[in-house]
């Protein structure tokens, strides 16, 4: 990815050369940036542009290269050698093995220990408790087992990573998902305020026998606009992860919004909103929406649904930082609390069974930013949300 970025420099004509190149390399090696995409800026600026006159000339050709990756989440996949994250023979642990690992317990330990890591460690490990790896009881690397760690390539094992290092790809919502009932459309229905706009296209019977009547028997049609639910709705859907287990249901509940209201928006997030949302799983990493532009876009009116299982890390929540995919400069509550500031109704439906609720702790954080408006993705849980949204 560096050498790309080094041939577009050259390109639009700043004389960088391969040691300037190295020199960027030996100062990631080194850790003079980490986990910020502003250091990164800062390094590579000062390490590849011998002369100000230049600086512009980066600073564009930076944002333009950098502009798709997840802020520096790639760069920092880059700084760990392939071969340490290669799925090897991986043994079974035991229940008492999974016992003895504890969590560390604080996201700024953890980060602080994935750096120390990567200072000190010189080759590929496996099975182990510390190291970064594949197979073992470390909080770093992959397919292995920690309460609390930090996902890096290949597949999870208990899916209790704080962070997750590794580009995942995730597929968009089938609008066109065929219902296997009229339930859930039928729920949504208590949400509607209907209003006639548009051409008059429709024959209003009653208005035409009256007028018909009035002219002595000549026939006088009448017609009238077609009434449309007026009812304006943000739908912001959880995608991956957790999520991928109730795709079927959150499929179902698209395809009965979009053939219910008029006026409706969705975007996508993954976990916890923050400021930028999506609405094409296969370009999140390279079209997104901020969330300021929503707000100014979509006025106080929409009512806001949120569809996730809100289960996920507490740090990815109450943490800058604490995204489990890119380096969020304010936590995920500064950015819950500004769509509850800016829109009169903001609800939540899950898809995981209520009698599990209180088995989360985020559950019940994500359930006090919508003031308690938390409905389970069942008939009746739908009614109950269209029914506090329509008041």
């Amino acid at each position: 990815m560096f050498i790309r970025f080094f041939l577009l420099l050259r390109e639009i004509g700043i004389p960088v050369t391969v040691r300037e190149l190295l020199d960027l390399l030996q100062a990631l090696q080194n850790h003079l940036a980490f986990a910020d995409i502003e250091d990164f800026y800062h390094v590579s600026r000062m390490v590849m542009v011998k002369d100000e006159k230049y600086f512009d000339r980066f600073d564009r050709a930076f944002g333009a290269y950098f502009e798709g990756l997840e802020e520096i989440d790639d760069v920092i996949k880059a700084m760990i050698p392939e071969e340490w994250l290669e799925k090897g023979d991986l043994r079974d642990l035991t229940d008492e093995e999974k016992a003895r690992v504890e969590a560390i317990g604080d996201f700024d330990k953890l980060m602080e220990l994935f750096k120390q890591r990567l200072k000190e460690q010189k080759g590929r490990h496996a099975g182990g408790p510390k190291w970064i790896g594949t197979g073992g009881m470390s909080a770093f690397g992959n397919s292995g087992y920690n309460p609390e760690g930090i996902r890096v390539g290949g597949e999870g094992g208990g899916g209790a990573a704080v962070k997750v290092w590794d580009k995942r790809e995730f597929k968009n919502l089938d609008d066109n998902n065929e219902l296997s009932s009229r339930d859930m459309q039928v729920a949504l229905r208590r949400l509607r305020k209907f209003a006639r706009t548009g051409a008059a296209d429709q024959l209003d019977l009653d208005d035409t026998i009256r007028a018909t009547a009035r002219d002595a028997g000549l026939l006088n049609i009448r017609m009238v606009p077609e009434r449309h639910n007026a009812v304006k709705v943000l739908l912001f859907f959880d995608i991956g992860g957790s999520m991928d287990r109730h795709i079927k249901a959150c499929e179902e509940m698209f395809s009965a919004a979009r053939a219910e209201f008029k006026h409706l928006e969705y975007f996508y997030f993954h976990n916890c909103i923050y400021e930028t949302v999506w609405k094409d799983n296969s370009r999140r990493f390279n079209d997104r929406i901020p969330l300021y532009d929503i707000f100014h876009k979509y006025n106080r009116d929409y009512k806001v649904i949120f569809i996730g299982d809100a289960a996920m890390s507490e740090y990815e929540i109450m943490k800058r930082g604490g995204s489990v995919e890119h380096q969020n400069k304010e936590p995920g509550a500064v950015w819950m609390k500004r769509v509850a500031d800016n829109y009169n109704k903001v609800a939540w439906i899950n898809p995981l069974a209520e009698s599990r609720w209180d088995n989360t702790k985020t559950v019940g954080i994500m359930r006090e930013f919508v003031q308690g408006h938390m409905y389970p993705l069942t008939v009746h849980g739908l009614e109950e949300a269209m029914s506090y949204l329509s008041k």
